[in-house]
C-alpha cells in the first residue's frame, strides 16, 4: 500500500512502531523494519554509546529503514542528532517540537525529521520550521497525552499542514488504518499494539498483566509526574495518588537516586530535564523529580518485571488486545484486514 509516508521514509507498509522507553529495542524496531514497517528506536534512556551501538545493532540485524526517537528538550539532543547523522539513520522523531535549528541540521543531512504533536497549532509550528511529517496523537494513546481525542484531532491537523500525518492513539488493526486514511492521514502509528509483540522484549508476566486489562484498566493520572500520563492502573499509580506531599518527595528522591546510577546522568542535567517538563506548569518539586527520572519506573516494569515498583504507560487499545503475534504476522495481518475493508466498503457502494 502506497501512501506519502511509504515514499517519503522507504517503507513497504503505512505502519509505524513507535519509540517507547525501554521498550523500543533494537530487537522490535529491526523486527517491526523487517516486517515491511518503519521501526523507530527509543533512545531518552540511553547513553551517547549505546544510542551508536543501538544503531548499529538495529542495521545489523535488518536492511530496511528505520528512525530513532529523540527528547527534543534533552540537554544533549544536539549530540543525539549528530550521531543520527554520521551513522545514517533514515528517521528522526521527536517526542516534542524540536528547535528549527535541530530540524534543519537534520533536513541538512538528508534525515527525514517527524516531530510528535498534540495540537493543531503545534503541526503548523514544526511544519513552518520544515518539518517533513507530523505524527499526531490523540488522547487515547498512551503515554503523556492530550485531552482531544485522536478522531476530533486528526482531521484538524490533516487540514492545516501541507505534510504527511500519521496518526497515533487508538490503533491496533486494518479497520483503524481504513479509517485514518480516510481522514486524510498517510499512515498510523502504534505503540501499545507492537509492544504486545513475541518479538518485544517485555517480560511475559507484564505483557501479561496489559493482556488481562480491560478498557477501564487504563486510566490518565497526574500523580507520576504531574502530567497527563495515560497508562494501565497498578497498585503504584494508586499508592501514587494516595501519597501526600511529603511521602511523595521521599519516592521522588529515593527513584531520582536509582535513575542517576543506572544512566550516569548527573542531578544537573536530571533536574534541567525535569524543570523543562515544569515549564508553564504548575508542578511541585518532588514533581519535577519524578519527571526527570520517570524513565525509571517505567524500567522497573518494562524490563524488570516489577509492576509493583514501576509504570506501565499503555494506550487504551490494551482493552482490546488478546494476543502476541510476532511483528511480521501482525504487521501481514493488518494489511490483509486493511485490504479486506477498503474491498467491503468498495463493493457496497
Amino acid at each position: 500500500m502506497e501512501t506519502a509516508l511509504t515514499r517519503l521514509t522507504g517503507v513497504r507498509h503505512p505502519l509505524v512502531q513507535t519509540g517507547m522507553g525501554w521498550v523500543a529495542g533494537p530487537r522490535l524496531v529491526s523486527a517491526t523494519a523487517n516486517a515491511g514497517a518503519l521501526g523507530i528506536l527509543a533512545s531518552a534512556t540511553m547513553t551517547l554509546d549505546r544510542l551508536r551501538a543501538s544503531v548499529r545493532e538495529v542495521r545489523a540485524r535488518t536492511d530496511g529503514p528505520f528512525g530513532v526517537n529523540l527528547r527534543a528538550d534533552a540537554a544533549d539532543a544536539g549530540d543525539r542528532v549528530r550521531i543520527l547523522i554520521e551513522e545514517g539513520v533514515r528517521v528522526a522523531s521527536f517526542a516534542l517540537a524540536p528547535s528549527r535549528e535541530l530540524i534543519g541540521e537534520l533536513k541538512e543531512a538528508g534525515v527525514v525529521v517527524m516531530p510528535t504533536v498534540g495540537a493543531r497549532r503545534h503541526a503548523e509550528k514544526v511544519a513552518a520550521w520544515g518539518a517533513d511529517a507530523v505524527l499526531v496523537q490523540g488522547a487515547e494513546g498512551g503515554g503523556h497525552t492530550g485531552e482531544v481525542a485522536t478522531t476530533v484531532l486528526l482531521p484538524q491537523v490533516v487540514d492545516a499542514v501541507d505534510l504527511p500525518v500519521v496518526a497515533a492513539g487508538g490503533f491496533f488493526d486494518g479497520r483503524g488504518l481504513v479509517a485514518a486514511l480516510a481522514y486524510g492521514a498517510a499512515g498510523v502509528a502504534m505503540g501499545t499494539r507492537f509492544l504486545l509483540t513475541s518479538d518485544s522484549t517485555v517480560p511475559e508476566a507484564v505483557k501479561a498483566r496489559y493482556l488481562a486489562a480491560t478498557v477501564r484498566d487504563v486510566t490518565v493520572t497526574r500523580a507520576v509526574d504531574g502530567l497527563p500520563h495515560r497508562m494501565l492502573r497498578t497498585e503504584l499509580v494508586e499508592a501514587l495518588e494516595r501519597s501526600g506531599r511529603v511521602r511523595g518527595a521521599l519516592q521522588a528522591v529515593r527513584r531520582a537516586a536509582g535513575y542517576r546510577k543506572l544512566s550516569g546522568t548527573s542531578w544537573r542535567r536530571m533536574l534541567q530535564d525535569g524543570l523543562a517538563l515544569r515549564h508553564g506548569k504548575d508542578l511541585a518539586w518532588s514533581q519535577v523529580l519524578l519527571a526527570a527520572n520517570t524513565p525509571m519506573l517505567l524500567k522497573a516494569s518494562m524490563v524488570d518485571g516489577r509492576t509493583d515498583l514501576g509504570v506501565m504507560a499503555s494506550g487504551q487499545v490494551a482493552g482490546v488486545i488478546d494476543d502476541l503475534p510476532s511483528c511480521a504476522e501482525l504487521v501481514e495481518r493488518i494489511m490483509r484486514e486493511a485490504e479486506d475493508t477498503r474491498r467491503r466498503l468498495t463493493a457496497s457502494r
